[in-house]
């Protein structure tokens, strides 16, 4: 553990490699001389508000996830793109989905999304996806995102297009 926290030090400047490679030898003869989880912790989120503050990463909650950071670098490099997805309340949701993303790959982006808004916000513990699929269905430029296996790219999303989550329309 410590030699993740010696990492993230070296990232934001606070020990040259050598003072990391001393640490770690010595480490590895007083493996264990381990940091109190809470003292881990302290330092690990004063670094990680440290690491949101960049520009790059400066749209990310402090409570972020690997995911999320990673998500972030790939839009960067141009391997994500974001895709808004409008609420009937008027909320847009910016999810981030790889270049080659499928229509499933959407669905379960922004489950994750909702998942982690709700941890943060303290919302419903538990969700019915299959409930919500089944009840509400995706929209792009009126044409209901319908196979899951296809292409957002066949469906013509682009970077930045908006797709509405729409209820569905009982048939009688």
């Amino acid at each position: 553990m410590y030699q993740y926290v010696l990492k993230l030090h070296i990232l934001l400047g606070k020990k040259s490699r050598n003072e990391v490679k001393e640490v770690e030898e010595e480490d590895e003869e007083e493996d264990e001389e381990a940091l109190p989880h809470s003292e881990f912790l302290d330092i690990f989120e004063e670094g990680l508000a440290r690491l949101v503050q960049d520009p790059l990463l400066c749209d990310l909650p402090i409570q972020v996830t690997l995911e999320e950071v990673n998500s972030q670098v790939a839009l960067e490099y141009g391997q994500a793109m974001t895709v808004r997805v409008c609420k009937a309340d008027g909320e847009v949701m910016p999810i981030v989905v790889v270049q080659n993303a499928m229509v499933l790959d959407l669905k379960k982006a922004i489950q994750r999304f909702m998942e982690l808004k709700q941890q943060r916000e303290g919302g419903v513990k538990h969700v019915s996806w299959r409930y919500v699929w089944r009840t509400f269905h995706l929209v792009f430029q009126g044409e209901k995102l319908d196979d899951d296996k296809m292409k957002l790219k066949d469906y013509g999303i682009r970077n930045r297009d908006e797709v509405t989550f729409m209820k569905r329309l009982r048939k009688k």
